[in-house]
Parts: structure tokens; C-alpha cells; sequence
């Protein structure tokens, strides 16, 4: 695969980066992965802005973002940056820019990096509104970027300052969409278009990255990217994260199948777990992420053969035979060892006397009584390491593979299997199984959604099992159900598309996340935005069925798709509004 560094899906190895110097802090090469996190205080807020700042920083955070609607916002950087020197922090700051290009050359004077939008640095404001560009007008509009960017790179030059290209999912501008549409293809060209610009001009201190709130939009646009940058010959480093991953068991989810699919590609030279918590929180979580994932680096050799048969830009779902409701065309499956429902979830099997429904599960050294069972549904438990002719041999249509792993690169060695199958024309049904000893739910949320998620993003998995016998039952099938909802291949429950909060945000965040949960979660299958600010707010819902986006301070527009039907409502009356607006569309049970 051409956007691996070694062309090898099964063998781990890390994208080999250029290095950015960002302060005292280099990224990329062989330097370790970095975390960061952003701050949701006022940036003209100095002293809140510092304390929240030392507290990222105390959590392992190795880069503190701000944000900086404009140039008194920049201004108030210089203020944080000498608070925190003076008390011994000197952690690089990164200064959030968006629609203002003169913040950004102020804030490239004070701080350490600073992060523009390409989809808003020079272009329109975005309004979802298409326009047709002949090719001289899209030329005349490169050519204001170049004229508007090469000023900001001369500041940054002078000033040893990296510069971070990042684009957002939900804020391309209409331009890019007038010429390539909301597509990964769209997205990878907008941040093509600047980093051709800081290569003319011979500017290297460069980050990348490209976030979506859609894990699977995430992962392929990122590897596009990789393969994309590759064939120019462009080696910067990539920053890693999912946006409006949302907070609790939601936000750790999502970002750990979106960010870990792409560190098991050897992808990633920083990270940003976005929550829609206290920035600090997200440090540990990040960390945790990056600590399991590079626990695969030096592994035993796999030796496996690509099929060819994985587009990893696009999903398409393995063919496979439906036995019974696996495979085929139905929903991946949930199995667990028992039978427990909790909150309107029951698994799709239970394990009862080593038989899931009618099925008897069969192992290796089983392969005759598998052979002679004649029963609808059979199951059979093995490895990569496992499989055989004799195996491939001895099952039938009515086979479902349980597919375990206990290597060291469990993602690597399953992905084997797969490809195994997929180049002998085996369309037997796989349900992915892994085994975890964690107690903490918060670890064992992080390594299965980082482990089987990719396999739902690539169309490979039927279904999942995990066994964890030290963490309840309950919380198994809640993670189970959440992994295959994070994936986008099933959903089991209200989605809540949710901003981390920073200094953009117009209402207070939590608490109206906490109230719109505790009166919607019961609504299955319905989509919720709830985005603190205009900037990626209506792009990155844009497949919610209902939004409640910050518009002015306290002031909240209310959307039905992505058509805004209700604006400046007051923050207190937003919450029921939203309530009414769904009632009325007849979308509440």
C-alpha cells in the first residue's frame, strides 16, 4: 500500500517524518509521539488562561493550544507566553486561527507555532453554497492564497515559528467544494494547495493535519494524505484526531478506533484526543492510546501476502455468505459470553454450554466433528497462526470464523487473516475476538476500540466479541455496541457529534451536553450536533438530523439538517427549543 512506509499492512513500522522544531520541542523522525491538548478559557483571560495551561501541561500535555479570533486575542498570547516562562513552563504554545490572517502574523511573533484553516485562511466564508470556477478564476484564487500566505512564512521564518496546515472536515471552503465536493479527495487538495506554497518558498517548519468527526472520513483522508504527500515528496509530520469526538465513554471510542486505525498504519507524529471535558482530561487518554499502539513496535515477523483487495480509501464491505443474521448483508453481530441486557442492548449470542444459538463452537483440533456437523450455523475459533488448507478444507457454507489473536501486533496478524481469505476466495462470515485482563474501563475502551475499530472502517469484521472478565458484563456490552456505532456500521443508540470546548465556545458546553443527553438518550438512531461555535459547526454535523450551534455570546441557532430554522434563541430556553424543534418534525418516542 502505497501511503505505508514500508508498503507492509502487517508489520508494524512508523511513517518516516521530516523534524519541526516547535520551540525547544522537535516532532517527527524518531522523535517519540507527541500529546496535546487545547484551552477552552477566554485567551484575554491571562491568569485562567495560565492556570488551565500548567494544569495540561502537569498532565503530560507537550503542546498547549489556543485559540485567536483576532488580533487582541494574538496580543494576550505574548501576555501568556511570558506568565508561563516566568514560572519555569516553557512547553511550546500554539496560537488557533481561523477567517483572520492578521492574527495569525500577530500571534507568529509571540508563540511557538501557529495552526491556519485552509478552508478559511483566504477563501469565502463557508455557506454550503456551491460556485462554478472556470480554471483561470480557481488560478486567480491560488494566487490570493499565495499572495496572503508568503507573509505569514516570512514572520515565522524570522521568528522560528511552525506553522500548522489543519484542515477541518466541517469547514472546507466553497471553493474546494465547487471543484472537488465534500470528499477526502477535497480535503487532502485544500492542504496539497498550502504545502505547495510553503515548499516553493522553501518553508519546512510545517505540521499537517486533516480531522473529521466521521472516524471512517478520518482514516481514509489521512491515508490519502500519507500516499498523496508521498508522490510529491513531502515528508511532514501528520497530527492525528477526530473531531467532536464527544466526552465520556463516546469521546474515548471514537477517538481511539479513528486515531488508532491510523497509528497501526505507522501513521502519526502527534496527537489531540478532542473531549468535550476539561482539557486536561484528555492528556491521559492520549497517552494511553499512543503508549498501547507503539507497544507494537519490534514484534515477531507476520508473513502474509497483500490480496489486493482493500481499498484503504474507500469502504466497501467484504462479500461475504449470511449465515443465518452474520455476514451477508446483515449488521456486524455482538456475541458475548453471556446473556445481559442493560439499557435497551442485549447481545445478537450468548455463549451457552460452547454454543452460540444453534451454532457449536468448534477448535482446531476439532476439524472432523466441524466436518460432520450438518447444523445451519457452525463456529470455528482460530488464529492466523491456525489456518491452513486442511482448515480452509474443512469449511462449508453454514462456517463462521471466530477469529482470536494473542501477538504482540493482534491488528496485524488478524488483518493477515483476512487477506488470507480474501485471496482464496473464502467468503465465510469473521467475527473479531479479543481478550483483555484491564479492571480500568477506561483502558479497556481505549485497546478495543483501538483494536477491532479498524476492521469495521475497512468493511472486514461481521462481528465482535470481547472477553474482559475483570471489567462487568454491562460495560462489555455497552463498549461492544459502542465500537460498531463508532465504526459507523451499526447504531444502537442516540449520536451526539459534540465539540470539545476552547475559547471560540458562546455557551457553556458540559452542562448543556449533560441536559440534552439526559433528555434524548433515549431516541435510537437519532443524530445531534452540539457545536460551541459557527467555525466547524454546520460542516461537521452536517449528517445530524437536528444542531445546536453557538452564535453569538449566550445565543444559540437551532438546525434541522443542515438548514438553520431558528436563531439567536437565549442559551437557557436553547435546550427545550431543541426539544420542541424534534417533537414537531415527529422525531420523538
Amino acid at each position: 500500500m502505497e501511503y505505508l512506509e514500508s508498503n507492509d499492512l502487517f508489520n508494524y513500522q512508523r511513517r518516516r517524518s521530516s523534524v519541526v522544531h516547535i520551540g525547544a520541542l522537535e516532532m517527527g523522525g524518531d522523535n517519540p509521539i507527541r500529546i496535546q491538548s487545547m484551552a477552552n478559557t477566554n485567551t484575554n483571560d491571562i491568569d485562567p488562561s495560565v492556570e488551565q495551561a500548567l494544569r495540561i501541561v502537569a498532565a503530560g500535555g507537550e503542546l498547549v493550544r489556543f485559540t485567536a479570533q483576532g488580533v487582541r486575542e494574538a496580543e494576550s498570547l505574548a501576555s501568556i507566553r511570558r506568565s508561563l516562562s516566568e514560572k519555569g513552563c516553557n512547553t511550546p504554545l500554539v496560537a488557533d486561527i481561523h477567517f483572520n490572517p492578521a492574527a495569525a502574523e500577530v500571534a507568529a511573533r509571540y508563540v511557538e507555532k501557529v495552526r491556519i484553516n485552509p478552508g478559511n485562511f483566504v477563501d469565502r466564508v463557508h455557506t454550503l453554497q456551491r460556485f462554478d470556477y472556470t480554471d483561470e478564476e480557481y488560478s486567480q484564487e491560488l494566487n490570493k492564497i499565495r499572495e496572503r500566505l508568503l507573509p505569514l512564512l516570512r514572520i515565522c521564518r524570522e521568528h522560528h515559528t511552525a506553522l500548522r496546515i489543519g484542515v477541518n472536515h466541517g469547514s472546507l471552503s466553497d471553493r474546494i467544494l465547487s471543484r472537488y465536493g465534500d470528499t477526502p479527495r477535497g480535503m487532502v487538495e485544500s492542504c496539497l494547495e498550502f504545502l505547495r506554497i510553503c515548499k516553493e518558498d522553501g518553508f519546512d517548519d510545517v505540521v499537517i493535519s486533516i480531522k473529521a468527526s466521521n472516524t471512517v472520513v478520518m482514516v481514509q483522508t489521512v491515508r490519502l494524505l500519507a500516499a498523496s504527500m508521498r508522490r510529491e515528496g513531502f515528508s511532514f509530520p501528520l497530527h492525528l484526531g477526530v473531531t467532536e469526538a464527544g466526552d465520556g465513554e463516546d469521546g474515548r471510542v471514537k477517538s481511539a478506533l479513528g486515531i488508532g486505525a491510523l497509528l497501526a498504519d505507522g501513521i502519526g507524529d502527534t496527537v489531540r484526543v478532542s473531549l468535550s471535558e476539561e482539557p486536561e482530561h484528555e492528556i491521559p487518554v492520549a497517552r494511553k492510546l499512543v503508549d498501547y499502539v507503539m507497544e507494537r513496535a519490534g514484534h515477531a515477523k507476520i508473513v502474509a501476502k497483500d490480496s489486493g483487495k482493500v481499498n484503504p480509501f474507500q469502504y466497501v464491505r467484504r462479500s461475504t455468505l449470511g449465515v443465518e443474521n452474520i455476514g451477508g448483508d446483515a449488521l456486524p453481530v455482538v456475541m458475548m459470553s453471556s446473556g445481559i441486557s442493560a439499557n435497551g442492548l442485549a447481545p445478537d449470542y450468548a455463549l451457552v454450554d460452547g454454543r452460540f444459538g444453534n451454532g457449536t463452537v468448534y477448535e482446531v483440533s476439532q476439524l472432523a466433528e466441524l466436518r460432520s456437523d450438518l447444523s445451519p450455523m457452525k463456529f470455528l475459533q482460530l488464529s492466523y497462526a491456525d489456518y491452513s488448507k486442511e482448515v480452509a478444507g474443512s469449511v462449508d457454507e453454514r462456517t463462521v470464523f471466530i477469529l482470536t489473536t494473542d501477538h504482540q501486533n493482534g491488528v496485524g496478524e488478524q488483518r493477515a487473516f483476512f487477506h488470507a481469505l480474501l485471496a482464496e476466495g473464502l467468503r465465510n462470515p469473521v467475527v473479531l475476538k479479543r481478550t483483555y485482563k484491564d479492571s480500568n474501563l477506561e483502558d479497556l475502551q481505549i485497546k478495543a476500540a483501538a483494536d477491532l475499530g479498524v476492521f469495521f472502517i475497512d468493511g472486514l469484521g461481521d462481528g465482535l466479541w470481547i472477553e474482559a472478565p475483570n471489567v462487568p458484563q454491562e460495560q462489555l456490552l455497552s463498549l461492544s455496541f459502542g465500537i460498531l456505532q463508532g465504526s459507523r456500521v451499526r447504531v444502537s443508540k442516540t449520536e451526539y457529534i459534540s465539540c470539545p470546548s476552547c475559547g471560540r465556545t458562546l455557551f457553556d458546553l458540559q452542562s448543556t451536553i449533560a441536559q440534552i443527553k439526559a433528555k434524548t438518550s433515549h431516541l435510537k438512531g437519532l443524530k445531534i450536533g452540539i457545536m460551541g461555535c459557527i467555525v466547524n459547526g454546520p460542516g461537521e454535523m452536517a449528517d445530524a438530523d437536528y444542531g445546536y450551534v453557538g452564535s453569538a455570546k449566550g445565543k444559540v441557532n437551532l438546525y434541522k439538517g443542515q438548514t438553520c430554522v431558528e436563531k439567536l434563541i437565549p442559551a437557557e430556553e436553547a435546550v427545550d427549543r431543541l426539544i420542541d424543534l424534534i417533537k414537531r418534525n415527529g422525531d420523538w418516542k
